[in-house]
């Protein structure tokens, strides 16, 4: 065999690690060594975190980790995140959707979850969260975004209101 001008006995030219002969073989090169094809994907390859198989094309980093683009997948739900706006929690991807199920606050009004995403504002008062859209007066649904209120119960009033409610 012969290979960058130096010439070996056949049974010589060997993977350094399983020291299988290369024969006619396919071997990769590296730092002076040579590596069967297999040695080398076992040694050097890049493999994703989730199924620790080697990722070969079109891998996503993920906390500084490998990821097949497939893999890839929303903890709760497991829809494809790869391209898509997600989130994390306890270093574990959410889709935006399951995120906000699972632990956004809830809107006192509506009960939709207060996400945040697309720059959604909300209001909180005390230990209760509202959509600036659903932040109205109970009686005459007038928004009460940057207003003064009354608390009627579990209800938010404008001052109007609560005057003709005391009258």
């Amino acid at each position: 065999m012969e290979y960058k001008t130096k010439q070996w006995h056949e049974k010589c030219f060997c993977c350094v690690v399983c020291k299988n002969p290369i024969g006619t073989k396919s071997f990769i090169p590296r730092e002076q060594e040579i590596y069967c094809a297999g040695c080398y994907e076992d040694k050097f390859a890049t493999r994703c975190v989730k199924c620790n198989k080697i990722i070969t094309q079109g891998g996503v980093t993920y906390k500084n980790e490998p990821w097949h683009r497939e893999c890839f997948t929303c903890t709760n739900c497991n829809t494809s995140l790869a391209g898509q706006r997600f989130t994390s929690r306890d270093e574990k991807p959410y889709c935006a959707e399951c995120f906000g199920e699972l632990f956004a606050k809830r809107c006192t009004s509506c009960t939709k979850p207060i996400t945040g995403i697309g720059g959604t504002r909300f209001i909180s008062f005390e230990d209760r969260h509202w959509h600036n859209d659903c932040f109205i007066c109970a009686q005459c649904k007038t928004s009460l975004v940057g207003k003064g209120f009354i608390t009627d119960g579990q209800d938010i009033i404008c001052p109007e209101c609560a005057k003709q409610k005391l009258m």
